[in-house]
C-alpha cells in the first residue's frame, strides 16, 4: 500500500506537471504564441458557449475580480475575450470570446480530448469508472483547500 502511495503521488505530481509543460511548449510554437498559459486557461474559463460576468469566472479562476479585470484587459487588446453589454442592463458586462478566442478553444480543447483517449486506452469500462472514481475523490478533496 505504502508504495503505491508513492507511485500514485509521483504519478499525479508528474502528470500536472508534463501537462503544464506540453501545453505551454504548444502555444508557443502555435499561432496563438503571444499568450501565456494562464491567458489561455483565463479563455478556457469563460468558454464557449454561455457569456459570463467577471464575477462568475473570477469566481471559477479562484482568483480577485481586480485581478481578473487586468488578465481580461490584456485579453480584449489582443483580440481573444470580448466585453458584451446586457440588453437587459446596461450596467451589467459579460465577458464572450471573439472568433481568434473560440479558435483557441477548440484547439485547446482538442488537445485536451486526445490526452483523455490515451488515458482511456485499452480500459474496460470497470476500470474508467474506478479512475471516474478516483479523481471525483481528488477533486472533492481539493474542493476543501479553495
Amino acid at each position: 500500500m505504502e508504495e503505491n502511495l508513492e507511485t500514485i503521488n509521483q504519478l499525479l505530481v508528474d502528470v500536472f506537471n508534463d501537462i503544464l509543460s506540453i501545453e505551454e511548449s504548444e502555444l508557443k510554437k502555435s499561432r496563438f504564441k503571444d499568450l501565456s498559459i494562464t491567458e489561455m486557461h483565463t479563455i478556457e474559463a469563460i468558454g464557449m458557449y454561455k457569456k459570463k460576468t467577471t464575477s462568475e469566472v473570477a469566481r471559477e479562476l479562484s482568483i480577485t475580480v481586480g485581478t481578473l479585470t487586468t488578465a481580461i484587459n490584456r485579453l480584449v487588446k489582443k483580440d481573444y475575450v470580448e466585453r458584451i453589454r446586457s440588453e437587459d442592463d446596461r450596467r451589467v458586462v459579460k465577458l464572450g470570446l471573439t472568433k481568434k478566442g473560440r479558435l483557441l478553444y477548440r484547439v485547446h480543447q482538442q488537445f485536451h480530448i486526445e490526452m483523455v483517449r490515451a488515458v482511456l486506452t485499452d480500459m474496460e469500462d470497470t476500470e474508467s469508472e474506478a479512475l471516474i472514481k478516483a479523481l471525483d475523490n481528488l477533486h472533492n478533496f481539493l474542493l476543501e483547500y479553495k
